[in-house]
């Protein structure tokens, strides 16, 4: 395969290509993600890309990844450059206008249902934050639903932390994630923690308005709660 990044093996032992993603990807990357819209029981979770946005990240090299078992592809997942307007996740998070630059999106994950439990998700994660230029980026974010529990561990698992709740996309409620990849978390000492309920919007948008981050999630009798911290 051309653009080889790395192979590995599913949980059944099965053999996996990853390679980067190119214009001649198009089409299987649109039949994959209609397979899964068509597998979810509410879209309200999953904010499809179109045929344009896609051929826009193909543009950029090395932005978008696929899975292949046997030349099928099973997963894929993509960066993005933001556009610089109003809807800039890197205002949402407070950054400056000079900072702006400096920030490239988690887009898109996509699973085959035929091989989910896998891991894939995280895993493609994973490869993208090992790979990211950090001399042309600092801050990488992302967009995730509440109660959308994979994708905010996968977020949570790869360094980004939950700054900010607000309406996206026409209105759709969405959870703000950054990583600051200059931050060392492992130096940063949090003073404060507070565990509220996915449920209490309002209250989760206050701790976010002075100054707390959504850091991690439990669940306790199947009530999903998010543990905020400041520092």
């Amino acid at each position: 395969m051309s653009g080889k990044v790395t192979t590995g093996e599913l949980r059944d032992g099965q053999p996996f290509d990853v390679r980067y993603l190119t214009f001649a990807d198009l089409s299987i990357i649109m039949q994959l993600q209609k397979k899964v819209e068509n597998a979810l029981l509410s879209n309200a979770t999953l904010e499809p890309l179109s045929k344009e946005e896609f051929t826009e990240i193909l543009s950029e090299h090395q932005f978008m990844i696929g899975v292949f078992v046997d030349e099928k592809m099973i997963a894929f997942r993509a960066m993005r450059l933001p556009e610089m307007d109003g809807e800039h996740l890197g205002i949402d998070a407070g950054l400056s206008d000079e900072e702006l630059s400096k920030v490239i999106y988690q887009e898109i994950s996509t699973i085959d249902p035929d091989y989910r439990g896998n891991g894939l998700q995280n895993y493609m994660g994973k490869l993208f934050m090992n790979r990211l230029d950090s001399k042309r980026f600092r801050y990488v974010c992302a967009t995730v639903a509440p109660f959308n529990i994979p994708s905010i561990k996968d977020k949570l698992e790869l360094g980004l932390e939950v700054v900010a709740l607000k309406r996206k996309y026409g209105g759709k409620l969405r959870y703000i994630f950054m990583k600051d990849l200059a931050d060392s978390r492992s130096e940063r000492v949090f003073n404060e923690e507070v565990s509220l309920k996915m449920s209490e919007i309002e209250k989760q948008q206050n701790l976010l308005h002075s100054g707390f981050l959504g850091i991690s999630i439990k669940e306790v009798q199947e009530e999903w709660y998010v543990n905020y911290c400041r520092i």
